[in-house]
């Protein structure tokens, strides 16, 4: 028999440096403080190479974060992956460039990019498109157009015309008599297209309206749109400017034809799935697609391996073996993983190593609460008092050894950009262990409670003139690793999210897998 844990991830929960809007310190946390006061503990990273990022200077995020924390190791990950493919040029050997290529040097067809344009490198960078376009050029596509995405949410709040300005100059240097490539429509990240967990297939549609067939308002330029937009909505801030279209006398610069090429450049997976679905699925039905045209669809990594999600994609995603949950099944531990909708799929594929697919349907049982279709400032405690309850019920089920919970509130209500909001959200996290430690007590559950990344701990930048301004962005903050009703002590040096799993299966009584790295306990 195992020893019986909880692991709490509190999403976007970090330690500030700056202490400037710091959500984390601002709000009233007794439970935390006890925790941090009386338990064992220690802080640990949870970006850039901890996570498999290219640099310390690159923000965590929770799909790279749920995949450490999941698997015990660090693999190449997103941004660096793509990297290491343009570097080599594989991307561009690969088949399904090749194939997308082929299909417009044939056709005398257009070749599309959709994606986030900044270089937060947590879904995407501006540098790979820049380099993709140039690839295509060099492959002999002569049209290019490009759906921009605008953050605001893993860069500086307002930032867009930044990322625009750099694009345009890129596309003004190799436009030529025979290439041009241009930005053909656009919206905020968090308006259109970018969906995630099927929460706002509406947000996909108007996406999908947008880029495929121009339908929206019309503007000369993206800039006179994200201007116009911030005239009209005072202090909107990127990743909320609606949708618009590129236009000349009055018709759609670059709506998709017959033919076409599509790539989705994004390289996470969460915000890629439901517009790859409507794009790559035969039988797709969640909205009217209209009179589709024939497109040639890939994205640059396939953002869902057993879905075979898309067919077509430019990059492999790392190929993640001997996860925490492998080894419990193999183990004959039944564990239990629940979050509301916003994180559900973080404790579930992203934790199995990007797998929609359980190791055993008989030792993992996986709970979704579905979340609110809000604005999260506007409900900051989200769903933390409901997935609470799930894992009170599942401790005195008697049936788990293992749980796993994720409280979005710190990543998600951050994103918003509202301090006090988001000093309302920890609020509730902390709320929510108060009311899971006693319950732990009396089941016999050690508990271990950390974050995948920063987020709520820096709300607030100051830039170089030293002006203050709202950060919406994730931080490179450490995060807390605090280990509750266990008689144990930490080991001296620095750890990541990589050292959690084979922490976690020590505490329950197990030797860690070999391939993983070192627990943080003696």
């Amino acid at each position: 028999m195992s020893e019986k844990l909880v692991l709490v991830v509190m999403d976007g929960v970090g330690k500030s440096k700056t202490g400037l809007g710091d959500a984390v310190t601002l709000a009233n946390t007794p439970t935390l403080d006890k925790l941090l006061k009386e338990c064992p503990n220690t802080y640990i990273k949870a970006h850039g190479t901890a996570v498999g990022l290219p640099s310390d200077d690159d923000m965590g995020n929770s799909e790279v974060g749920h995949n450490a924390l999941g698997c015990g190791q660090i693999y190449s990950q997103g941004a660096k992956l793509v990297e290491e493919a343009i570097e080599s040029k594989a991307i561009f050997n690969s088949s399904a460039w090749q194939s997308l290529k082929d299909n417009c040097v044939k056709n005398g067809s257009a070749m599309h990019f959709i994606g986030l344009l900044s270089d937060g490198n947590v879904h995407s960078n501006i540098g790979h498109l820049i380099a993709l376009i140039k690839g295509a050029k060099e492959d002999g596509i002569k049209n290019v157009n490009v759906h921009i995405l605008l953050d605001g949410r893993d860069v500086p709040a307002t930032s867009a015309l930044i990322y625009v300005e750099k694009l345009e100059s890129a596309m003004a240097e190799l436009n030529d008599a025979s290439f041009k490539a241009q930005i053909a429509s656009g919206g905020g990240r968090m308006k259109i297209t970018m969906d995630r967990y099927f929460a706002n297939w509406e947000m996909v549609k108007k996406g999908f309206d947008t880029h495929v067939y121009g339908i929206g308002r019309g503007f000369d330029s993206a800039k006179d749109a994200i201007e116009t937009y911030r005239k009209e909505n005072e202090g909107i801030i990127d990743q909320d400017l609606p949708a618009f279209v590129i236009t000349k006398d009055g018709k759609p610069v670059g709506a998709m034809k017959d033919n076409d090429s599509v790539i989705l450049y994004n390289f996470r997976g969460d915000r890629a799935i439901e517009i790859s679905m409507a794009f790559d699925n035969k039988d797709f039905d969640a909205f009217d697609r209209g009179n589709m045209p024939k497109l040639m669809y890939a994205g640059m990594l396939q953002y869902d391996g057993d879905l075979h999600l898309p067919e077509k994609f430019l990059v492999e995603p790392p190929k993640i073996r001997h996860t925490l949950s492998e080894f419990l099944v193999n183990k004959g531990v039944k564990s239990y993983a629940v979050s509301e909708t916003q994180k559900y799929g973080h404790v579930t594929y992203f934790w199995n190593g990007n797998r929609s697919e359980k190791f055993s349907d008989e030792l993992e049982v996986w709970e979704e609460v579905p979340s609110d279709k809000v604005s999260f400032d506007e409900r900051p405690w989200m769903k933390a008092a409901e997935v609470t309850d799930k894992v009170l019920d599942a401790m005195k089920s008697g049936e788990y050894d293992f749980i796993r919970c994720n409280y979005p509130n710190g990543d998600m209500v951050g994103h918003t950009g509202s301090l006090d909001a988001t000093i309302i959200g920890v609020e509730a996290v902390d709320l929510g262990l108060s009311r899971l430690l006693p319950v732990a007590d009396k089941y016999g559950y050690k508990v271990i409670i950390t974050a995948d990344h920063g987020n709520a701990d820096e709300m607030l930048e100051k830039n170089k003139k030293g002006e203050i301004s709202v950060r919406t962005a994730h931080s490179l903050n450490v995060v807390p690793f605090i280990i509750y009703n266990a008689e144990c002590e930490i080991k001296e040096g620095s750890f990541g999210l990589s050292n959690v799993a084979a922490t976690a299966v020590k505490l329950m009584g197990f030797e860690p897998d070999p391939s993983w790295n070192e627990a943080i306990i003696k």
